[in-house]
This record gives C-alpha cells, structure tokens and sequence, in this order.
C-alpha cells in the first residue's frame, strides 16, 4: 500500500509540474521591433471601394525592416488588371516608399507606408496596415486599416490583406 501511495504521489507531482511547464509556454511571445529584421515577400491582394465603383488590387512587395521601426519597400501592383503608376526602379518596381512599424509583446503590431507624391501631386498615398507576427518572425500577416490615395487627405475605403515570408536577414 505504501508503494502505490508513492506512485499516485509521484505521478500526481509529475502531471502537476508537466502543468506548470505548458502554462508557462502560453505566456506572449514578448516580440520587439527587432523580431522584423530584414527583407520579406509579400503577396497582396484585395479592393478599394471608389466613388466610381470597386477596384481591384493584385500585387506583390519586397519589405525591408531594420528592426528599429523602419522599413522601405518595393512593389509592383495591378488595379483592374492595370499597372498602377508610379516611380519605378532599374527593375520596373515601384520604389522609393518608406514608413514605420511597432510591434507589440504579443507579436501584434501596426505600420505605416508612405508612398512618394505623384509629378504635380499635393501628397503621396498612405497605408495603415495592422499585422500579426507568425512563425518566430519568418511570416507576416497584414491587413489594411486605412488607405489615402494620393492627393488627398481623405481615406477611403478598402479590403486589402497580404501575407509575407522572411527572404533574407537583412
């Protein structure tokens, strides 16, 4: 009898301690700025919803991070099966946009890319993004909060996520 109480006492400290050890791995992953460090490729999709109708926006963009809260970025994306217009790189990538990003402990976060004023424009577009952190920081996952075209100071509306894996370390 004395065994077998051992044994239950045993069992019921390992099982208590194996406990512990998960409730311990929930805890948030206590992400930084610095968990986005370096390039990834991201896949964009979605609408923008326009006074004359929906567009459509395909696209795709190479995002640098410099694990401080800045990023710049290159794109290259479609509206209704339309290139969109922009300053283009030797590649034919739109270039030249930058912004700033926070990442929250709980790898959540938010960021902001500003586009470059269009020849005889007033200001450039700007993107609020919202995003979780996947993967250790080798994934992203975004989605648009707000988007102000160019020339105005005015958001509309829009529908736009993306998703982006780590391409390189810097």
């Amino acid at each position: 009898m004395n065994n077998v109480r051992r044994i239950l006492i045993l069992t019921a400290w390992i099982v208590s301690l194996a406990m512990t050890s998960v409730a311990q791995d929930a805890s948030p992953s206590n992400c930084t700025n610095r968990t986005l460090t370096g390039g990834y490729a991201f896949r964009v999709s979605g609408e923008v919803f326009t006074p004359n109708g929906i567009v459509n926006r395909d696209g795709v963009a190479m995002t640098r991070f410099d694990g401080n809260g800045g990023l710049t970025q290159v794109d290259w994306v479609v509206a209704n099966g339309v290139p969109v217009p922009g300053p283009q790189n030797q590649y034919g990538f739109h270039d030249m946009e930058t912004g700033s990003y926070t990442v929250n402990p709980d790898c959540t976060g938010q960021a902001q890319i500003n586009f470059p004023i269009p020849p005889h424009g007033t200001s450039g577009a700007v993107i609020q993004l919202m995003f979780v952190i996947g993967d250790g920081g080798r994934t992203l996952h975004t989605i648009v909060s707000s988007l102000t075209p160019p020339n105005t100071t005015t958001p509309v509306p829009a529908n736009i996520h993306s998703d982006a894996v780590k391409v390189s370390p810097f």
